[in-house]
């Protein structure tokens, strides 16, 4: 049975009562920032919970209704709920109701810190404050996680009479997927378009501090914007950003942003989010902010081992009335040869950068997913075939369609290997890097860069008018010149009455076409076979759904008895869960990667490519999958010990061989009549390659390698073929990193850790830990520190140094079983460093 608006209401699911409080602990200098969050206080019985509510809709009808509802409870004496609406709440979630239930029951405790909870919410303002109530428990505490703060902050506050309304929230579980399905099919039907201005900026600042106004910049429209999407990237260039994600530009440069926003307007802070020096804050004005929900931030590095943050992207994902909207902004590969690394970082960012959903049943949203993508930032795309007198020439003469023919993004856009579907507009401004500091000149120095436009905005989505798209000389700061564009987009806002009216009338069809009909599916076929997988690479098979039924069907992967998760962690099915239309198909990729936690019981041979998908339809039949496939054993997942033991490439190695071998380094007893080596050999030819031509390798280790490089050198360690490996330094560099990143057992064995941890300040303490390691373990551990204090020798061509070497090293050798935290992070950097001091042994 379905829950029904006349089921409930907010004093039905909170217990408001006279022993429930909430008091505004926000302090009066927050209160005075536009974009501030509101902090509440919620205290029930002997519980209290402190919370932070984001601006917004939601937030603020939450927080009248809360009010409302403590309003009538001081004025009449009412009995206690009885949550009566829960019983038919059938769906197996940690709900609302069930906190609330366990809220009841739980006895009155003495308080104590540890109990006091804080929730954060999304970066932005609460306009006006409200002496509203809400609930704690310490229940609550271990649900309301950062997955979960949308329960509280987001879902609860939906508390419209109107029945069709809240029929159609996803927690009341009633058909979510078919009826959003039927509502975005029939969006034209409820919604109309309407005009607004989007100001997007992008600026790198080179490690700089402001010294001077932004407002040339910011403020050079003649009506205020409605948004601002400003973005920066290298805002701080020291080891302490780039390591800890810690700088106090980011409160410097916010400073100088909002000071400089259009005077004639009031702005909302609705989000910032940064990653290292990439920085993005979204600015909204005053009145549009209660219009704004479902606001999140998600970040993704594309530096070295795709993790580190020197480059990557930031990016936020909103609704603004009934349009989605994602602003990316991103800082690219560097260097005028590198084109290519930045096409894959770009495609990098567009498949790892997801975002949540308020609903989570459904699957996460990538970049694509949205009405309208905005994309900003340092690409770093650069001017190719031309030296630089004569792109100095085309500048000086103001040339700038031939100079932008010879530009990398267009030329990649008109291939269509990056931005497919975005757009850009006429580039009629000069280059925006690079130029001296402080001044309008070319470089001037050794390098005598050429002229670029690094620095880009493009869109994608329909109804969208650019007004202008220009640098901005007058700034002197960096060695960049913003940028800045002016779009005006047409927003789709919600007539209500036709909402309703259209609401109503899909879900009297739904009920007819349930009423009258078993769903069915065909399927494309049953059996999938996967053929020589490798570590690391993507495989994927199309699995095509049609419905033959005469009723639209929901069809979901479902787990199999005594199995925690649908598929074995090598394979996903996307989507996983879904809803077809009648006569409608879709289409599920069916994808096999292994990656290090799979790889080392593929393998060892204790795990094969092999797997049974159940494919569930609602009300229907299930239908069984086969996958099938063969993986081919890599370096890559197994083990120092059992490396050691192959003299052979590990592919020239049978399937009983390996499974010998891991039996060995298991400890269980096999005979082993060779001496093993002192390394593994895939471990030597790539240190060996470094040693022989990248010892002065300009950024070594700290620029990342090109994807297909490195399946090159995978290969060539896997099969011996070529003899020497392919690839660029910073490839090899990558492959040595992911090699270290992927053993099973870290070069300091986990049983050592702990140990590590506590002697970290005594050097010879550390070498004596050392001393003790496995063998095998001992040789690599040593083998590499004496590379890198090779490495270190070299440091004025490489530009490395002890800390760069030990932030990286040190959290491949010396891994935490666990989840590492900050303090443990900076132990193991302080006991990697006695080891590339130069004269250890």
């Amino acid at each position: 049975m379905a829950i029904t608006a006349d089921d409930v209401s907010l004093e039905d699911i909170i217990p408001i009562s006279l022993d429930f409080a909430v008091v505004e602990v926000s302090s009066s200098e927050e209160l005075a920032v536009v974009g501030a969050d509101t902090k509440m206080k919620v205290s029930y019985q002997e519980e209290e919970l402190e919370l932070r509510l984001p601006f917004g809709s939601h937030s603020r009808l939450f927080l009248s209704e809360v009010n409302r509802v403590w309003s009538d409870v001081c004025k009449t004496t009412t009995q206690a709920p009885k949550f009566e609406w829960i019983s038919k709440y059938h769906k197996a979630t940690r709900g609302l109701g069930t906190t609330v239930n366990k809220l009841n029951q739980h006895q009155k405790k003495e308080k104590s810190s540890d109990k006091k909870g804080t929730i954060e919410g999304e970066k932005g303002s609460n306009s006006g404050t409200h002496k509203s109530k809400a609930y704690s428990s310490p229940e609550s505490q271990s649900i309301f996680s950062r997955e979960d703060r949308n329960d509280l902050v987001r879902s609860s506050s939906h508390t419209p009479s109107n029945k069709a309304q809240i029929l159609a929230m996803p927690q009341f579980g009633l058909r979510d997927n078919l009826i959003r399905c039927e509502l975005l099919k029939n969006e034209d039907l409820y919604t109309y378009p309407e005009d607004f201005s989007f100001f997007l900026g992008t600026y790198n600042v080179n490690g700089q501090t402001p010294k001077e106004s932004l407002s040339p910049w910011l403020s050079c429209t003649l009506n205020p914007p409605d948004m601002y999407c400003i973005g920066f990237q290298e805002l701080d260039l020291s080891k302490e950003a780039f390591f800890f994600n810690d700088t106090p530009k980011e409160l410097e440069w916010t400073k100088a942003v909002s000071q400089a926003l259009h005077p004639d307007a009031k702005y909302a802070l609705v989000k910032l989010v940064r990653l290292v020096g990439i920085m993005l804050i979204f600015y909204v004005k005053k009145e549009h902010a209660e219009f704004i929900s479902d606001v999140e931030a998600e970040t993704v590095g594309t530096g070295i081992m795709g993790r580190m943050g020197n480059k990557g992207a930031v990016a936020v994902r909103f609704r603004f009335h009934n349009s989605d909207i994602c602003v990316v902004n991103s800082h690219l590969a560097a260097h005028i040869e590198e084109y290519e690394r930045r096409n894959q970082d770009y495609k990098e960012i567009c498949s790892r950068l997801q975002f949540r959903q308020l609903d989570p049943s459904q699957p996460p949203l990538t970049i694509m997913k949205h009405d309208v993508i905005l994309w900003i930032g340092d690409l770093n795309y650069r001017i190719s075939e031309l030296d630089v007198s004569n792109v100095k020439e085309l500048i000086g003469k103001k040339d700038f369609e031939t100079l932008h023919s010879y530009d990398q993004l267009k030329r990649q856009i008109d291939e269509e290997a990056v931005f497919v579907g975005f757009a850009e507009g006429d580039i009629d401004f000069q280059p925006t890097y690079k130029y001296d500091t402080g001044s309008d000149k070319w470089d001037t120095s050794e390098k005598c860069r050429v002229p670029a436009w690094c620095d880009r905005i493009l869109w994608r989505g329909k109804n969208i008018v650019q007004q202008h798209y220009q640098s901005h000389m007058a700034l002197k700061t960096s060695d960049h010149k913003p940028v800045s564009s002016l779009l005006v987009i047409g927003i789709k806002k919600v007539n209500a009455e036709a909402y309703k009216k259209t609401f109503e009338e899909i879900v009297r069809n739904i009920d007819k076409m349930e009423n009258e009909c078993i769903p069915s599916v065909t399927l494309s076929k049953r059996e999938f076979h996967f053929k020589d997988v490798k570590y690391m690479q993507h495989h994927a098979e199309t699995l095509s759904l049609v419905n033959d039924g005469q009723v639209p069907c929901q069809f979901e992967f479902i787990q199999k008895p005594n199995e925690p998760t649908y598929c074995k962690p090598w394979l996903t099915a996307n989507p996983s869960k879904g809803f077809i239309a009648k006569g409608g198909s879709v289409d599920i990729e069916l994808e096999v990667f292994v990656n290090r936690s799979t790889a080392p019981e593929l393998n060892s041979g204790k795990e094969q490519i092999e797997d049974i998908l159940v494919l569930h339809l609602e009300r229907g039949k299930d239908y069984f999958i086969s996958v099938i496939g063969n993986y081919l054993p890599s370096c890559y997942g197994s083990s120092i010990h059992s490396l050691c033991q192959l003299r052979e490439p590990i592919q020239d190695m049978s399937q009983e061989t390996l499974r010998e071998v891991a039996k060995m380094s298991g400890g269980e007893n096999a005979v082993n009549t060779e001496k093993p080596l002192d390394i593994p050999k895939e471990l030597w030819m790539m240190v060996d390659h470094l040693f022989r031509n990248a010892l002065k390798q300009e950024d070594i280790f700290q620029q990342p390698g090109l994807r297909s490089e490195f399946a090159e050198i995978r290969d060539c360690l896997d099969t011996g073929i070529p003899d020497s490996l392919p690839g660029s330094n910073h490839s090899v560099a990558e492959a040595l990193l992911l090699f270290l990143d992927a053993l099973p057992e870290p070069v300091v064995p986990y049983s050592f850790y702990q140990q590590c941890l506590e002697i970290c300040s005594n050097a010879s303490q550390c070498e004596k830990v050392i001393s003790m390691l496995p063998q095998c373990h001992k040789n690599v551990f040593n083998y590499l520190a004496a590379f890198l204090r090779e490495l270190l020798k070299n440091s004025a061509s490489n530009r490395l140094d002890v800390n760069i070497l030990a932030t990286i090293f040190a959290s491949l050798l010396l891994r935490s079983p666990t989840k590492q935290d900050l303090a443990e992070k900076r132990k193991t950097q302080e006991f990697f460093q006695h080891f590339l001091a130069q004269g250890s042994s």
